[in-house]
């Protein structure tokens, strides 16, 4: 499958590969992107299949994820690369390089571990609301942003699906996200990683105090595939930690892929 992505910054650099969670796309690190690029990175930021401007299809699981990423560095020949996931991203980043320990130079996760997670209300909760929006009553963002405000109430929550809005060629309002293709398959979205295999880079953790993604409890199980993993927790932060917390996640990732070894001085 041929994924849409974003480039910045100079080819020939230290490449790092950007992963999203599940409902967002390429467009919510842009940001990022365009920042660390500035700093020496040459930065690749995936749309994941029904994500996005990349393809739909009715196989959506980490295996099909992973092979996804696996054929976009193979095509793209991209050598040494740094990965950093976010949640769903993270388990895809997770399980490449617990295959290709070899290929990865260094790895960022971003609140998510390798246990399986029970379903998430949350995400069967953005499903209903996207099905019940009337796209083809709408003439524009702001009406679409109308209808989701009771089916969702939290502003954060509610601007991060409004990102999955475009105008197709009839210049109609569409759901970039695939939800046909994403439901029926929510359940192998919480499935682990089981992998004896460990990766023995650098590797850290970034967890969102406030999220319950990675717990204390599960960070023996991290360590058993992830030997030298730091795990670092950013106080008051949920699962969009990277969001909440922009200016301190920037300088912990910075830090952490440039081997600084003052990474993780006040944190």
């Amino acid at each position: 499958m041929e994924l849409f992505f974003r480039k910045y910054g100079e080819t020939g650099a230290q490449p790092l590969i950007i992963l999203h969670g599940l409902f967002g796309l390429s467009d919510n690190w842009v940001t990022y992107a365009r920042r660390i690029a500035m700093e020496g990175f040459e930065v690749y930021v995936l749309d994941q299949r029904n994500h996005g401007q990349s393809p739909h299809s009715p196989v959506f699981n980490y295996l099909a994820l992973t092979s996804d990423l696996a054929d976009f560095i193979e095509d793209h020949e991209i050598k040494d690369p740094i990965i950093l996931g976010h949640s769903m991203g993270g388990k895809v980043a997770m399980r490449y390089a617990l295959e290709n320990p070899e290929l990865v130079k260094r790895l960022v996760i971003v609140d998510i571990g390798v246990k399986a997670y029970p379903p998430r209300t949350q995400h069967i909760e953005i499903i209903k609301a996207m099905r019940q929006i009337h796209l083809e009553k709408a003439k524009s963002r702001h009406d679409v942003e109308r209808q989701l405000k009771p089916l969702i109430p939290q502003v954060r929550i509610r601007q991060f699906v409004l990102k999955n809005i475009y105008r197709d060629d009839q210049q109609q309002l569409k759901w970039r996200l695939n939800v046909d293709g994403i439901e029926p398959n929510l359940n192998d979205m919480m499935d682990s990683i089981d992998f004896d295999q460990q990766y023995d880079r650098p590797t850290i953790f970034i967890r969102g105090g406030a999220s319950d993604y990675i717990l204390p409890s599960d960070y023996g199980s991290l360590r058993m595939n992830f030997p030298h993993a730091e795990i670092i927790t950013i106080e008051g932060a949920s699962h969009w930690v990277h969001v909440e917390a922009w200016e301190r996640f920037y300088q912990i990732t910075f830090g952490f892929m440039t081997g600084n070894p003052s990474w993780y001085r006040g944190v």
